[in-house]
C-alpha cells in the first residue's frame, strides 16, 4: 500500500482560538479511532498569524473513499459541531470547500 501525504490550510476565527485549543488538547477517542480505522496517521495541526495547517499520512488504496468513511462517522460529525465554528475557509477557498488541500512540492524522507 501506498503513503499519501495530504497537507491543507484553513482559518481560525481569532476569538475561537482557546476554544480549538482546548477540544484538541482532548480529542474524543471515537474520532481518534475513526481516523486509525480508514488508514490516517502522523496527524498534526499547526498555527501561525490565525492560519490553520493541518498534515497527515494516509496509508491505503481509496483516499477518496477514506475522507467519505469519516465524514460519515456519527463521533466525527459531531466532532464537526464543535471545531467548524472556530475555522472559516480562506479567501481562495473554492465555493463549498472548508480545509484546502495544498500541493506537495518537496519531500525528503
Amino acid at each position: 500500500m501506498m503513503v499519501q501525504r495530504v497537507a491543507s490550510v484553513i482559518r481560525l476565527r481569532p476569538e475561537k482560538e482557546t476554544e480549538y485549543r482546548a477540544l484538541h488538547a482532548n480529542v474524543w477517542p471515537a474520532v481518534l479511532q475513526t481516523l486509525r480505522d480508514v488508514g490516517v496517521s502522523n496527524y498534526s495541526i499547526f498555527l501561525r498569524d490565525g492560519l490553520l495547517f493541518s498534515y497527515l499520512e494516509y496509508t491505503g488504496e481509496n483516499y477518496g473513499e477514506a475522507m467519505r468513511t469519516i465524514a460519515g462517522d456519527a463521533a466525527t460529525k459531531e466532532w464537526w459541531t464543535f471545531t467548524d465554528p472556530c475555522q472559516q475557509p480562506i479567501e481562495l477557498a473554492s465555493s463549498g470547500d472548508w480545509w484546502v488541500e495544498i500541493e506537495e512540492i518537496f519531500h525528503l524522507d
